[in-house]
């Protein structure tokens, strides 16, 4: 005979598995408890309702959590600053041109290179353009609506995912799932990013929901779309799918014959679209491949870091979460050691395939010399879910061991293993929620600055010395990769211009004037991230000019705002000074404690005094 609290663990499963899609009746329990009252509260029924109302039957309707994953990420679209250069350059600039005509082009848009694929960019171009072309907003409110637009797109694929999470792994699992995902700072950043990798986590999470529930056709076009018109190595996620139907289910002709079907969705319009911007026959996803795998140098030209890398990272997105999801495999041997479960599994899968994704894509990743932040964007739904497993496997032990070391009380014999142990699942969620939220808030407070100063451009616009005839230039120096992007200039005859710096590498270059912009192949890009003096601009020509002013003045890099005979301050913010912060509380934000331990410095917006036509 099974232990008591396997029994109990897989009797709970079954029930929680078969009521979660069953609609919830209105005043069930009021119901049962005036019943219940009325024939005298035998005690058969009088048990029958404490476990009515126990902790493991308060579910999380999935209307509810996707009301909660849409605030969410609205809050993320309206808050969250730009983290990563690489979406201002390679994605928002583009988008910018494609509704505008005029935007910056980096390397990888180059036809002699095509790494990136103009499809990805049409996707979301594509409703910006109709918004602009009926209504005519400002840039800013076409950025805002485009990052709603995929905030929304994420919580649709959460609900998905909170659903198979919920069938698959149990309730109570996906009520720590539901938690950790809305308070993570790292979804906070990755929901709404125009990045592959974002969009490789919408669709391969998707995919993995589908094939959780056995919906094995959706999966491969889920990850069809993920690896193809996301981000190519996103096919990670679908390996163990891939396994799992071939493998353990032998369902080739599903597999090949959904996966021909995929491709020929996906790939025949993106081969014609991308062809048809960059003026040859282009895959992208290939060239990507290619340059990232067989060449000699690389994405290694952009910076290399040691493993402990996406160990810092991790913890300042997913603070304690991703420290339980690390020991979520050395958990469930010891689940299964102390806690057997002699009765047969109610599960689909067994947890070594369906975490497979997770544990396989980091191994891959962490000894990769490069490394970024947004390469583990594609994983963070799986980090909340592992972390939520350990926590459900730490109650389960520590229930295991109370019945064997301690009698339990009469009356309790049929009780759940979360009537005794939810302190230990609202110890974390608190802590994963008070941390998340300090670091949310961390990131909004020592960042932001960038994004609300380029804004005070539209005050200068609506004022009296404003030209609309007039070509601006707006400058930036060392401070280039915290611009935002275009959409946060006021009009299109605001153009942002790069000066010379101490960087060295390759800076993106405006797209040329007039038809078939895309299709020109220029001189001045080159993939091994050299620098071209083609892209700096004149300083004396500039008419407005960002700079951060950290008190470090160089002759490539002054302090422009100390030179008052050329610059007037529009406006200045406070932006954190990291080599002089204490690196925990500049992470997260501590009441009556951060501002003792951290130093902020200027960031200005300057207009010059001279004001010369360009």
């Amino acid at each position: 005979m099974s232990p008591p609290a396997a029994r109990q663990r897989y009797i709970a499963n079954k029930h929680e598995n078969n009521s979660l899609l069953k609609k919830p009746k209105k005043f069930l329990n009021a119901t049962l408890r005036r019943e219940n009252e009325k024939s005298g509260a035998a005690k058969t029924n009088n048990r029958k309702y404490q476990n009515e109302r126990s902790p493991e039957n308060v579910n999380v309707g999935v209307h509810t959590a996707f009301k909660t994953f849409v605030s969410a990420r609205l809050c993320s679209a309206i808050c969250a600053d730009i983290s990563d250069c690489d979406e201002t350059y390679n994605y928002w600039e583009p988008l910018h041109y494609i509704i505008y005509g005029q935007g910056l082009q980096t390397w990888e848009y180059s036809p002699q290179y095509a790494l990136r694929s103009y499809t990805y960019i049409l996707l979301q171009g594509v409703p910006g353009w109709i918004y602009e072309r009926i209504f005519h907003p400002t840039p800013i409110l076409i950025f805002y609506m485009v990052r709603c637009m995929l905030g929304f797109g994420c919580a649709l694929m959460e609900r998905f995912m909170y659903k198979s999470i919920c069938q698959e792994f149990g309730v109570h699992i996906g009520r720590l799932w539901l938690i950790f995902q809305l308070f993570s700072a790292g979804m906070f950043i990755s929901s709404t990013a125009l990045l592959p990798s974002s969009f490789a986590m919408y669709f391969g999470c998707a995919a993995l929901a589908a094939w959780w529930q056995q919906m094995y056709a959706l999966s491969v076009f889920f990850m069809a779309i993920a690896t193809l018109l996301g981000w190519p190595f996103a096919v990670l996620i679908g390996l163990p799918i891939a396994i799992d139907m071939l493998w353990r289910k032998q369902m080739f002709r599903t597999f090949f014959m959904w996966s021909a079907i995929s491709a020929a969705t996906i790939c025949i319009p993106m081969i014609v679209i991308d062809s048809s911007y960059f003026g040859k026959l282009t895959f992208a996803p290939l060239n990507i491949l290619w340059y990232n795998v067989f060449t000699s140098h690389g994405p290694n030209l952009y910076g290399t870091e040691p493993w402990s890398y996406y160990i810092v990272n991790g913890f300042l997105n997913f603070n304690i979460i991703w420290l339980l999801s690390l020991l979520t495999p050395m958990m469930l041997v010891i689940d299964f050691i102390v806690v057997p479960a002699k009765t047969k599994s109610t599960l689909n899968f067994p947890r070594y395939i369906t975490l497979a994704p997770y544990y396989l894509w980091l191994v891959v990743f962490i000894s990769q010399p490069h490394k970024e932040e947004r390469f583990l964007f594609p994983i963070y739904p799986l980090i909340s879910l592992c972390g939520a497993i350990t926590v459900d496997v730490y109650q389960r032990i520590f229930y295991r061991l109370k019945t064997l070391m301690v009698q339990i009380k009469a009356g309790t014999v049929g009780s759940h293993y979360l009537d005794h142990t939810m302190f230990i699942a609202i110890l974390v969620m608190v802590i994963g929620t008070l941390l998340g939220l300090s670091r949310v808030f961390s990131l909004y407070r020592n960042y932001h600055a960038p994004m609300d100063l380029v804004m005070e451009l539209n005050h200068f616009k609506n004022s009296n010395e404003y030209r609309s005839s007039r070509l601006y230039n707006v400058c930036v120096g060392k401070d280039w990769y915290r611009y935002p992007g275009s959409f946060f200039l006021p009009a299109r005859n605001f153009r942002i211009r790069f000066l010379k710096s101490e960087f060295r590498g390759l800076l993106p270059a405006y797209y040329a004037d007039g038809e078939n912009a895309t299709r020109i192949t220029h001189p001045y890009f080159n993939d091994m991230n050299q620098e071209n003096d083609y892209m700096y601009f004149p300083y004396e020509n500039c008419h407005f000019l960002i700079d951060f002013d950290a008190d470090k003045c160089t002759s490539l890099e002054p302090c422009y705002s100390k030179n008052s005979k050329d610059w007037s301050v529009m406006k200045s913010l406070p932006f954190l000074i990291q080599e002089k912060s204490n690196s925990f509380f500049r992470a997260f934000y501590i009441p009556f404690l951060t501002d003792s331990y951290t130093v902020y410095g200027n960031f200005n917006l300057l207009k010059s005094k001279k004001m010369k036509p360009s």
